[in-house]
């Protein structure tokens, strides 16, 4: 954190202002964690921040409805499901004599600011009371509720928006509050249902919600490869009912027992009629005499805990959402705080009101095409990998090119889901597939052999690494590597893998020079719980290992909920990388995590327990520290559990946990299943067509550095990045890249944590537009 003197002292921003948080509109998990960093960042500037109960009828009805909020009144909020402080559906507030009352309330208040959590309607609402704020004003002087003077004070409403929907049906952001947590319970369904259709050889038709909206259905059925998936956006072509029992027998023929189609709550045919679960279940069995079960989810998406995901997310949109309040002029749009890639940026709420409204219409009018490009890239991309992925007929002509797969490092969830579609997309194009067994070891001893389009049927869920996984690199073996590839004819190479996925194919590259069979297209999957590969700002298989982080904490917290006054302490893997501890401090609401990246001393150290005997002085009787297994080769695990256990005797005990290799393990959550996916069905497209700039003379010869690359996401798209060039960029003692993303995410932490440091405020997001004149989405 720079300490150079800022132009603006955070901590003083909102001195003598006041906030309002509400939730409203459908709940969503991830709300309680938008709404604690509301109030926690909003008390940290100095502003008095009150909750809202009951969404807007709270706003209308006023009195105790409108609370002051406090630093231990959202404590404990983290891991809750749904939304603590209420919400409900608001008649009153529809009226414009609802709205004055509301007014009122707020002007009586001196509240000015206001944060809405909710979907599009509740964002329109709030923007709406917005533009009529003077009006109201005026109304409510005349009728003598208020005085003049109150009405200057309270001149001008501040309106900033967060998006707490399940359906992910909002444009502009990539994923709004809750979507993460609802795809866990769907997919917790979906794992369940899998092994007893399984049993049975039966075909299982999933409803999820989506009523005009249908990325849960079409994440859950890139994250499960479902045979067949319905949504609202883009109705069957005419005759799919003969396509789809086509595809269910084909299915059946080429020995797979259990065939999942997914239905939007909301799909339609192309003449605007719905389709149904039941509708279809009766086609299947009618036409094709399948042992056929309906699943209807329901409100179990909206419920449970929120996965760690939207616990961050809703954390750092409710520190942006404050910044964005107390930034604000009169002449600043209504914003709403979004997520494009892993950055949070504010855009213009009534653009992206209107935007949402344009979908609705591009469906309404037939212009399916139009109506997934408004949805956004991210949803775009869902539904290309998709349809490449869903069709089985391979082409009749063969390219002749063998393409291998292999998986290096330790082991994470998500590599198998990454191996599936890369073996899949490689089929399609007409490539053979080979499968190497036991990383550069297999490559080097021969244990190579072709994989197919079933061999790889129902890998998206299954955790660990199907191909067996090695750490050894590549350097002592190139001879025998050489030879194999010669031997296998292999043409070019998919590394699925963790930080020696990325050294072993550097050093492939640098065997260039001396071996011309290394001469052909690779690419780097990076796949590592430590999220530390150069080129990438996530790895598949780190958000599993962070959900397991995270409900792993909050069973440790609970448990201290009987006994007064703990503190613990507990190791989380990531060798040196401190993405882990940083990552799953912020969801588990940790009071320090200490990383490597980050200095830190004793007196550090003497702080922090400091810090914790002034918490237990409050109603807030626990304590959670989290430390990266490298952080410090003095400062171990154990002399920090001594340390505290010293320092806080009489005022507190210590417990510590080793997470251990739990992280690595498990069934991959559906962001990896999904990344995997799509990184995997990528990385194949992008090697074709290399191959195709490679063939010279009859074969294959690539030895320019863009011929090897990184496949990774970079702020807001996936991009090649050739290896050679990420060498700049990576500290090889420490198996880190140089720069990393999340560094910056540090501060929250620590601020909703209560420690009183300042937060950099001159790198804040200005605001953004999504419409450009084509009127598509930036």
């Amino acid at each position: 954190m720079s300490t150079t003197t800022l132009p603006i002292d955070p901590t003083k921003m909102g001195m003598g202002r006041s906030i309002a948080v509400l939730t409203s509109g459908g709940d969503a998990q991830g709300m309680n964690a938008a709404v604690r960093a509301t109030v926690r960042v909003g008390l940290y500037t100095g502003a008095k921040v009150f909750f809202v109960h009951e969404g807007y009828q709270g706003l209308v009805d006023g009195g105790d409805h409108i609370r002051l909020a406090t630093w231990e009144s959202v404590s404990m909020m983290l891991q809750l499901g749904g939304t603590v402080i209420g919400s409900a559906r608001c008649k009153d507030f529809r009226t414009r004599e609802g709205r004055m009352t509301a007014a009122c309330n707020l002007v009586k208040r001196g509240i000015t600011n206001l944060c809405v959590i909710g979907g599009d309607g509740s964002l329109t609402g709030a923007n709406e009371f917005r533009t009529e704020w003077s009006g109201l004003l005026k109304d409510l002087v005349k009728a003598g509720k208020i005085t003049d003077a109150e009405a200057k004070k309270s001149s001008h409403l501040n309106i900033v928006g967060m998006v707490g929907s399940i359906d992910n049906d909002f444009c502009g952001t990539d994923m709004t509050i809750g979507t993460d947590s609802a795809l866990h319970r769907i997919i917790e369904v979906v794992d369940a249902i899998t092994t007893t259709a399984q049993s049975h050889q039966r075909t299982f038709i999933l409803e999820v919600m989506g009523r005009h909206c249908g990325y849960l259905a079409l994440v859950t059925a890139l994250a499960c490869g479902a045979d067949w998936v319905f949504i609202p956006e883009m109705p069957p072509d005419e005759g799919w009912e003969n396509h789809l029992c086509r595809r269910l027998a084909d299915q059946r023929a080429r020995g797979s027992r259990l065939n999942v189609i997914i239905v939007a709550e909301g799909a339609m045919t192309r003449d605007g009629k719905p389709i149904t679960s039941d509708q279809i279940k009766k086609l299947v069995t009618d036409r094709l005499g399948f042992d056929t079960r309906t699943t209807i989810l329901g409100h179990v998406q909206r419920g449970g805990t929120p996965s760690a995901f939207d616990r961050i997310l809703g954390s750092r949109m409710g520190v942006e959402a404050v910044m964005a309040l107390l930034e604000a002029t009169p002449d600043t749009p209504a914003c709403v705080v979004s997520l494009s890639g892993n950055q949070a940026v504010r855009l213009p709420l009534m653009e992206c009101v209107q935007v949402t409204k344009d979908v609705t219409a591009a469906m309404a009018e037939g212009r399916f095409d139009e109506a997934i490009k408004l949805r956004g890239k991210s949803f775009e991309n869902n539904w290309n990998t998709y349809k490449l992925l869903a069709h089985i007929n391979p082409p009749d002509v063969k390219s002749n090119i063998n393409v291998a797969i292999m998986n290096v490092g330790a082991p994470c969830a998500g590599m198998n889901a990454a191996v599936r579609a890369a073996v899949r997309m490689g089929i399609i194009q007409g490539h053979n597939m080979l499968a190497v067994h036991d990383g550069f070891d297999g490559l080097a001893q021969g244990q190579i052999e072709p994989i197919c389009w079933t061999g790889v049927t129902g890998w998206t869920g299954k955790g660990g690494s199907v191909l067996g996984t090695k750490r050894t690199l590549p350097g002592k073996q190139l001879e025998e590597i050489s030879q194999n590839i010669a031997k296998f004819n292999i043409h070019a190479l998919v590394i699925i893998g963790g930080f020696e996925g990325y050294v072993g194919g550097l050093e492939l590259v640098q065997a260039r020079e001396r071996y011309e069979e290394m001469c052909i297209p690779m690419v780097v999957i990076p796949a590592t719980v430590s999220n530390n590969v150069p080129g990438s700002d996530f790895s598949i298989g780190a958000d599993t290992a962070l959900n397991t982080i995270t409900s792993t904490c909050d069973r440790i917290k609970q448990s201290a909920a009987g006994t007064k006054r703990r503190v613990f302490i507990v190791e989380t893997m990531g060798g040196y990388c401190g993405y882990l501890a940083t990552m799953a401090g912020l969801a588990a609401g940790a009071d320090a995590a200490y990383i490597y990246e980050e200095k830190f001393s004793i007196r550090d150290l003497e702080m922090n327990v400091m810090h914790l005997i002034e918490k237990m002085k409050t109603t807030v009787k626990r304590g959670l520290i989290l430390r990266n297994e490298s952080c410090n080769s003095n400062y171990t695990t154990d002399f920090i559990f001594n340390l505290y256990s010293e320092e806080g005797k009489g005022t507190f005990d210590c417990r510590k946990n080793v997470l251990g290799h739990m992280q690595q393990g498990g069934t991959p959550t559906p962001f990896d299943r999904n990344f995997g996916t799509k990184m995997g069905a990528k990385s194949v497209l992008w090697l074709t067509d290399k191959l195709k700039e490679c063939y010279r003379h009859g074969r294959i010869f690539a030895n320019t550095p863009d011929s090897a690359c990184v496949l990774g996401m970079r702020k807001r798209a996936l991009t090649f990045q050739p290896l050679a060039e990420l060498k700049a960029d990576t500290d090889f003692e420490h198996r880190i890249p140089k720069t990393q993303w999340w560094l910056k995410i540090r501060p929250i932490m620590k601020i909703l944590a209560k420690y009183n440091i300042k937060l950099d405020t001159s790198e804040h997001a200005d605001m953004e537009h999504v419409i450009k004149k084509t009127g598509h989405l930036c």
